[in-house]
């Protein structure tokens, strides 16, 4: 190691002038005694830092947050499979189109395969493109003029067609938001983060029916329309104006904001760097995104956490019926679309109260759990009970499964957390296969098991069941790797050429020397 060092610099200070090859490997004691010795400030953010910092999280609290939660909530209330396509179902939608038999499953589930299909593709393209203002915004549009133009379909084709080009065209925003908000917040803030953001489908699952309930008891009939068609095109023409203002309002990656204070731009940088022991950046000027793909589908976490987000989604499947549960409570159609509103506000709120407690304890594997069991519970109480009361309360049980979500998006951006190329194909991927179970559950909702839906609720167990399995074999996988960080610790750990290339890229971006980049990597763990 000495002799390698004086190639390149007699004194030995510089270890990033130190001549090493990618076949070298760091492991001197006197060097990393001479590390140890001097000043690590380069591991933490300086005093001067930190308060720069608090002003940064400030600055992206006021404008990514407001906005992205805003857009998430506007469009979902005039979303056109969480809300139109179920309310619509209640104003006569299936008689209009001649729909018969199980054709109105299949045109909820269509929409699933384009959502599907687009997501990898979709989140591979953002992180090359790094515009996510642009890029959002220009399909928030495309999705809100195709829900528009539904409300011109005449038969189930088109109306197959028109719900499969929505998936397609939806797909690009939600992965690209949870990939977006992973490259600007830490993993110790990035859990209240994502709930805020998921909290704009809840806020839309309570009042996206009670709005479309005033569409189609107001405009029934109006200029000789039916009240369906006017849900779309009144919601669909909003979500493209939303589409308009996001263009022009959110921010972009923190290399691109160019409104961006240079020292903003710089901590938000580091404080990233820090938070994962290396830089949040691709490699060789962008890293390809073929290979971020190939790092994402060669990480068995990445299948783990897809195959857990399945299970979640399937047992989900009740909120695109939730207007069709609260009907078997015995009401007429307005009072049972305003029924849907409590339950959702509920777990709203205690979603968020959920989130900051996994942040402020840094726990994610009992946050995940927990609301499992008071899920299963609502099942069996929906099942067989008929009383209004215990079965309203079941809906309320049923929703806490939606707790776990924020949850598992910021569990997933710290377990594959980087390069960035690897997290938003891991994202997209985890997202895509997640949704795919709503190409399915839709068929287990049947009207002949109304009103107690036991076939549909007891596949909903299993799948939570299967859920809180893996969740456990996540868990242990997680608890091995942290071990396996407290031995790279170790001085005498010999790195590999891997991890050497890692380090090399870590000092480039933060300009520091290897020996530095290294002691970055010291008490960094994966939240468990």
């Amino acid at each position: 190691m000495a002799e390698m060092m004086s190639r390149s610099d007699d004194s030995g200070s510089n270890v990033e002038k130190s001549g090493f090859t990618q076949h070298d490997v760091v492991h001197d004691k006197d060097l990393l005694a001479a590390v140890n010795s001097r000043d690590t400030a380069m591991m933490h953010l300086t005093e001067e830092e930190l308060v720069i910092e608090k002003k940064l999280v400030k600055k992206i609290d006021l404008v990514i947050m407001p906005t992205i939660v805003l857009n998430y909530y506007l469009i979902l209330i005039y979303d056109p499979d969480r809300n139109n396509y179920p309310a619509a179902r209640l104003a006569g939608l299936e008689d209009d189109l001649h729909m018969t038999g199980n054709q109105f499953q299949i045109g909820l589930s269509v929409l699933f395969v384009g959502y599907v299909l687009m997501q990898v593709p979709s989140n591979m393209l953002l992180n090359w493109c790094g515009r996510p203002a642009y890029y959002i915004g220009f399909w928030t549009i495309v999705w809100g003029t195709v829900s528009a133009l539904t409300s011109l379909c005449q038969n189930y084709g088109h109306i197959v067609a028109c719900r499969f080009i929505l998936g397609f065209v939806e797909a690009p925003f939600f992965p690209g938001v949870l990939f977006y908000l992973s490259k600007w917040y830490t993993k110790k803030e990035l859990n209240l983060r994502m709930s805020i953001f998921y909290s704009g489908s809840l806020l839309a699952g309570a009042f996206g029916n009670l709005i479309a309930g005033g569409i189609l008891e107001g405009l029934d009939g109006a200029r000789g329309m039916r009240a369906w068609r006017w849900l779309y095109i009144v919601e669909g023409s909003i979500t493209v104006l939303v589409g308009i203002a996001v263009c022009f309002i959110l921010p972009d990656f923190p290399d691109t904001w160019k409104n961006l204070a240079p020292e903003l731009r710089h901590v938000a940088n580091r404080r990233m760097a820090i938070d994962a022991a290396e830089a949040d950046v691709d490699v060789g000027g962008g890293m390809s995104q073929l290979q971020g793909a190939k790092l994402a589908f060669a990480d068995p976490k990445t299948y783990l956490l897809a195959a857990m987000y399945h299970c979640i989604v399937g047992a989900t499947g009740f909120q695109n019926f939730f207007p069709s549960l609260t009907r078997t409570l015995g009401y007429g159609r307005v009072i049972s679309l305003l029924l849907v509103a409590p339950p959702y506000i509920f777990i709203m709120i205690w979603a968020l109260a959920h989130s900051v407690g996994s942040d402020k304890l840094q726990s994610r594997f009992w946050f995940f759990v927990y609301p499992i069991p008071l899920s299963i519970v609502g099942c069996f109480i929906f099942m067989f009970t008929d009383g209004f009361g215990p079965r309203y309360l079941s809906l309320f049980l049923l929703n806490f499964v939606f707790a776990s979500f924020g949850t598992i998006y910021s569990w997933n951006s710290n377990v594959i957390a980087r390069p960035p190329a690897k997290r938003s194909v891991a994202l997209a991927f985890m997202n895509s296969v997640g949704n795919a179970a709503s190409i399915w559950t839709p068929f287990t909702y049947m009207d002949g098991s109304k009103p107690y839906y036991r076939p549909a609720l007891g596949i909903v167990i299993g799948l939570l069941v299967a859920c809180a399995a893996m969740a456990v074999m996540l868990r242990i996988i997680m608890q091995r790797m942290n071990k396996e960080l407290d031995r790279l610790e170790n001085e005498d750990v010999i790195l590999t050429e891997k991890e050497l290339v890692k380090l090399r890229k870590t000092a480039e971006i933060e300009g520091i020397d290897i020996a530095v980049a290294r002691q970055l990597q010291k008490g960094y763990r994966y939240i468990i």
